[in-house]
């Protein structure tokens, strides 16, 4: 009942932000040029793009083993020795292994505002912005 209670159609997502600078009434539009200011630094939060299941090579930037193998001809891109042998007994917490990489969430800081496009309600900033292509982000002032 929160789009009913705003007296507006429902959107596809919901977001709480608390802490707002000015007061606002239920159902009220924001618009882009109401909040930001050209040559503002704003950080940008969103779901980094997954990777799936990765090696240690690229998710932790392990060296692999190199050139010198010593005869051993699958070796290149593998973690080496994870640890002890009968004492501790086991893999200690923690530890850098292959594993899903990706898709979490993410802080890009100090982006600069280049531009803001009233019309479009479009803000356009400077530098790298997490996500994939059409995914939603929140701008913190």
């Amino acid at each position: 009942g929160h789009f009913k209670k705003a007296g507006t159609t429902p959107k596809r997502k919901l977001v709480e932000f608390k802490e707002f600078e000015q007061e606002l009434n239920l159902g009220e539009t924001l618009t882009v040029a109401d909040i930001f200011v050209e040559a503002d630094f704003v950080d940008v939060v969103g779901t980094a793009k997954g990777r799936g299941f990765q090696g240690v090579v690229k998710r932790h930037g392990f060296g692999g083993v190199g050139g010198q193998t010593h005869g051993q001809h699958n070796r290149g891109r593998h973690p080496g020795s994870i640890g002890a042998c009968s004492f501790p007994s086991r893999v200690f917490k923690g530890l850098r292994m292959a594993g899903r990489m990706g898709g979490n969430r993410v802080k890009v800081q100090n982006l600069r505002v280049l531009r803001i496009l009233p019309e479009q309600n479009l803000l356009v900033v400077s530098g790298s912005v997490p996500g994939a292509k059409n995914s939603y982000v929140i701008i913190e002032k």
